[in-house]
């Protein structure tokens, strides 16, 4: 099962930084499709609302790595991550178009946090 990881600290979350966005429903929705965790925060405040979607074990085994993604803002963007993630999500299925409007990658103290908080090596392989 993939594994979601989603901000909600000081920015993310935040009808002040994000207004008209159901907030608790994007992380009902995903949380429909896998298993989710909200940290406080990511350190890519510009980015809000940040979600990361990490590979299954069977995605990692082929090659996933997380996607991040920033400015989850859209009405349909969770049911979007939701559909990618049906498909396979990293490693099994591509990236849908759509979503790579959203995909960034993070500065690496970002990453290392992240890595720490979901339990991951940060190593490759």
């Amino acid at each position: 099962m993939s594994r979601i990881t989603v901000c909600r600290g000081c920015c993310c979350g935040s009808s002040r930084t994000v207004p008209g966005l159901d907030h608790d429903g994007q992380l009902h929705r995903l949380s429909q499709v896998a298993e989710t965790r909200v940290t406080d925060c990511l350190k890519v405040c510009e980015r809000a609302n940040v979600v990361v979607v990490q590979p299954s074990p069977a995605g990692r085994a082929a090659g996933g790595r997380p996607v991040w993604l920033g400015l989850v803002n859209h009405p349909d963007a969770a049911d979007d991550i939701a559909a990618w993630i049906g498909a396979g999500g990293p490693g099994l299925a591509p990236i849908p178009e759509i979503l790579t409007l959203y995909a960034f990658t993070p500065a690496p103290a970002a990453r290392q946090r992240q890595l720490r908080r979901s339990g991951g090596s940060g190593r490759a392989g």
